[in-house]
């Protein structure tokens, strides 16, 4: 019987969710042309083509997505036993999600800690909106994500902390203008959805004055003067106003989500975030 090479496995995973072989070989530490061996040798032994290579970007054939799973189920298993059974000193690879705001303010110095504390587990980190995240997630492409939630969303991760919501603008006399220029993040940002569900029920008409799924952007439009912005309130920094004169905020929440069977080094970086972040309620 065919003892299938875990290295092999690894690499497949890769190529899968990197979408390249030369992207899959900087994630590896290895060069292209290894890469592309690999891959033709995972095929001899399993005897079937697992890659689609004819497209713009590497794709799936049907045995390869019936591969797929399975390959993550193993490797897995192999950290987690790895993990366990070492000489103390964890290893693995753990792929982190997190929305841009929260992975640039509260998460840098949490990682730089874990990765000091646990050199042989590698961390992949990935920014985007809660629902991709949350996609991501069921598609088993994260082990661990941090969202935005409803408040009381219990039936969706743990939660880690509430989010007060405050309007900002680089002058506060900016809210008096009518229609109200909004700057907002495309949807389904749930910031934005604060705000319009705020403005709609007060009856205050709004624009979308700028547009941009980048906080670096829409921080750079709320300085320049173009509108009115939502942030948590722990995020609102020093040089922009809080507007208290448009109708109040409904907060959100942060919950960490773990994928379905996640263990091993994921379990321990979601007690790392979720003890760091509890305990610090007044992020500033």
């Amino acid at each position: 019987m065919t003892s299938l090479d875990i290295d092999l496995l690894r690499t497949f995973v890769t190529v899968v969710e990197t979408h390249s072989f030369t992207r899959a070989a900087q994630q590896r530490g290895l060069t292209q042309p290894a890469v592309s061996l690999q891959m033709r040798r995972l095929e001899q032994q399993l005897g079937a083509p697992l890659l689609d290579r004819g497209g713009a970007t590497v794709g799936l054939t049907t045995e390869g997505a019936a591969l797929l799973p399975q390959a993550r189920r193993l490797l897995k298993l192999n950290d987690e036993i790895i993990a366990t059974l070492s000489d103390g000193e964890p290893e693995g690879e753990v792929r982190f999600g997190a929305p841009e705001d929260i992975a640039t303010v509260h998460l840098p110095g949490i990682l730089g800690a874990f990765a000091r504390s646990h050199p042989r587990i590698r961390l992949s980190v990935t920014c985007d909106y809660t629902a991709n995240l949350l996609d991501q997630l069921s598609r088993g492409l994260l082990d661990l994500a941090l969202v935005k939630r409803e408040a009381g969303g219990a039936d969706l991760g743990l939660k880690v902390w509430s989010e007060p919501l405050v309007w900002v603008a680089q002058d506060a006399s900016v809210a008096e203008a009518s229609p109200l220029p909004l700057i907002i993040a495309p949807a389904p940002d749930i910031y934005r959805k604060r705000a319009l569900q705020a403005l709609e029920a007060a009856g205050i008409g709004f624009r979308a004055s700028f547009t941009s799924p980048s906080l670096a952007g829409q921080m750079a439009a709320l300085r320049a003067g173009l509108g009115v912005g939502v942030l948590p309130a722990a995020m609102a920094p020093r040089d922009l106003a809080v507007v208290k004169i448009l109708p109040a905020l409904d907060d959100s929440e942060i919950a960490l989500v773990s994928a379905r069977g996640s263990g091993g080094p994921a379990k321990l970086l979601a007690q790392e975030v979720f003890r760091s972040l509890e305990r610090a309620p007044d992020r500033a």
